[in-house]
């Protein structure tokens, strides 16, 4: 396997007993927008869960940066410079924009840092900038999307997950959503990218994975993978 910024080798995650993943390998390059591309109940959130030790793997190993961190808790991990952004735009509803973006720096002790993060992702999501006074809750989708994704820099990550950034969006906003994070991939950060949205996970990323019932069915650069018949079954069976 060619060394990675993460590397899955060989995973097997249960749920009670029964093998969700079934020998998952993949890998992540430093700088790449990798997707994950699978149905529903395919096995890609719950090998999320496993990158972050919310469901650790039963078996095989996840390296980040030469470290491997399998058996690590979930904030350790995050420590490392993994962060998260779940599906379905989890925010603090009754907390203002500035305050869900100060929960993403939990773990940085200087003010001064948290503050030169914040205006960074200001400059990113100029709507959040004039809304930093609003509470979450109130916000529209796309809004609340911009603060999801802005809460998961404020640690500013080596690696950000996106769980299924499309769910939920209009047409528009998932475009909206979609150019953030090539954005945020062109300023230095390596992101993994899990989608059920073929086209639109295709037109950004620069390698692909599908998964299928808990396997890795094929992989392969976009043009490849667009023509591919394995993506066709795994989507349309």
């Amino acid at each position: 396997m060619m060394s990675g910024m993460l590397e899955i080798d060989d995973v097997y995650t249960a749920y009670d007993k029964a093998d969700v993943l079934q020998g998952v390998s993949l890998t992540v390059q430093p700088g790449s927008i990798t997707c994950l591309l699978g149905s529903n109940g395919s096995g890609k959130t719950t090998l999320v869960r496993s990158i972050l030790g919310l469901t650790p793997a039963r078996a095989g190993r996840i390296v980040f940066n030469g470290t491997d961190i399998t058996r690590l808790p979930t904030h350790k991990v995050v420590a490392a410079g993994i962060a998260c952004i779940p599906e379905g735009r989890k925010v603090f509803p009754k907390l203002t924009v500035e305050e869900n973006l100060r929960v993403g720096a939990y773990q940085e002790s200087s003010d001064k840092v948290t503050q030169s993060r914040m205006a960074d992702i200001f400059r990113i999501f100029p709507r959040l900038a004039e809304r930093r006074t609003q509470l979450a809750g109130t916000m529209s989708g796309g809004e609340q999307a911009m603060v999801s994704i802005g809460r998961g820099l404020m640690c500013a990550p080596k690696l950000l997950l996106i769980d299924e950034p499309s769910l939920g969006l209009s047409p528009r906003l998932v475009k909206e959503n979609f150019n953030i994070i090539r954005q945020i991939n062109e300023r230095g950060i390596t992101v993994l990218l899990v989608e059920q949205n073929v086209h639109q996970t295709l037109a950004i990323s620069h390698f692909g994975f599908v998964i299928s019932k808990g396997r890795v069915a094929t992989s392969g650069t976009p043009s490849e993978l667009a023509g591919r018949s394995q993506v066709r079954d795994a989507y349309f069976g």
